[in-house]
């Protein structure tokens, strides 16, 4: 009974066995046949011409001219002429503090002038009889010459008091605060009834407008490279007009130029400030705003470009997938240069006719079968497909 058994135990495994032989051959049939598939994918070739360099740079819109408003008399603002965030022109009254008291200091002053002139037209009568009297030996040299001082001091008193005069009528001026610029003013600024301190409260900030600056920086390699290539010329000299790309792609109409270039490097950072101006009269360009600050280089003669997006980047280094002669997958690591538009310049690492995959190259592995499709240089703005 027991040998009965052991032989149905063995029957059992044999079949076990077989089955999965039977289930390995199967897979490794059709693992085999899955390897041999070409795998789709699309591809074009190393597009090589004489190609104008540009260079971009992150820039930041920021005011031409920016002033912070402070009043130069202190008090409380009695009136608000303008709303906060509007937009002002050079001499216009923005604010008004209350001058009762400025008021009342100019009277002051203003009797005090006219005392002093009376005191300097006695001085001036008393000395003319004395000049009579001396010239007739009536009275001393010494009278006379005490005489003649006290016109002086009268004389020196006046002009004190009409320097009051002055100053207090320039106070009342003050009083009505302007915009010393045209442009626009900022959404902080103060209420009536707010106290100023002379000199030292900001009442405001109002920036121009039209032109606008845009700020960027380049490293210090580019520095070298640009200086290197530009024959003692300062960086302002380095390239003509400027074109800015806005944040939502679109170029801005007009251009602009190179205004001013930073002393030196900034130590925290390593860069170069530049501050380049443009024109601005439709109002579009507002501090704060970003964009890419375009500059034309030279022609670089048969330069080798692919579409950024055949780009693979693994580790910081840059790899492509190239269709070798027998139609297979190779990864090769390329070095880049600039790019232009949506195109990026090979520095090394491929050669004019390669052909690289654009889309589909997630798929394959080196030295995978490929079924490729070619496509031309004007199809590669269609979405990508990797």
């Amino acid at each position: 009974m027991s040998l009965i058994r052991l032989n149905r135990k063995w029957s059992y495994v044999s079949l076990l066995l077989a089955f999965v032989m039977l289930l390995a051959t199967g897979c490794s049939r059709q693992a085999a046949k899955t390897g041999s598939q070409a795998v789709e994918v699309k591809a074009t070739q190393v597009i090589q011409k004489d190609t104008p360099i540009t260079y971009e740079f992150v820039g930041q819109v920021a005011a031409k001219d920016q002033v912070e408003i402070r009043a130069k008399v202190a008090g409380n603002i009695v009136q608000k002429m303008v709303a906060g965030g509007a937009t002002v022109q050079a001499g216009q009254p923005l604010f008004a503090i209350d001058r009762k008291q400025y008021d009342a200091a100019l009277l002051n002053v203003r009797a005090t002038l006219v005392q002093s002139e009376a005191t300097l037209s006695q001085a001036q009568r008393d000395l003319a009889r004395y000049e009579q009297l001396v010239a007739q030996g009536a009275v001393s040299q010494q009278m006379y010459d005490n005489a003649v001082t006290q016109v002086q001091q009268a004389n020196a008193v006046v002009e004190a008091n009409r320097a009051k005069v002055v100053q207090a009528e320039a106070d009342i001026q003050d009083t009505m605060i302007v915009s010393p610029l045209s442009g626009r003013i900022d959404v902080k600024d103060l209420s009536s009834g707010s106290f100023v301190q002379a000199g030292a409260t900001t009442i405001a900030t109002v920036s121009s407008v039209d032109p606008v600056f845009v700020q960027f920086s380049m490293s210090e390699n580019e520095y070298l490279s640009f200086a290197k290539k530009g024959n003692g010329n300062s960086p302002a000299e380095w390239f003509g007009a400027l074109t800015l790309i806005l944040s939502d792609d679109s170029q801005y109409p007009l251009t602009g130029e190179i205004e001013q270039v930073d002393k030196g490097l900034a130590q925290n950072t390593g860069t170069l400030t530049l501050k380049a101006v443009f024109p601005n009269p439709q109002h579009i360009l507002v501090p704060g705003m970003f964009g890419r600050v375009v500059a034309q280089g030279g022609i670089r003669q048969g330069a080798m470009m692919i579409p950024q997006r055949a780009l693979q980047q693994i580790l910081g280094k840059n790899f492509v997938t190239v269709v070798d002669a027998d139609g297979k997958a190779e990864s090769r690591a390329i070095k880049i240069g600039n790019q232009i538009g949506t195109m990026m310049i090979v520095e090394e690492g491929l050669n004019p006719g390669d052909t690289v995959v654009v889309e589909g190259f997630h798929k394959v592995q080196p030295g995978t079968p490929l079924n490729v499709t070619m496509i031309a240089p004007e199809e590669l703005k269609s979405p990508v497909q990797k």
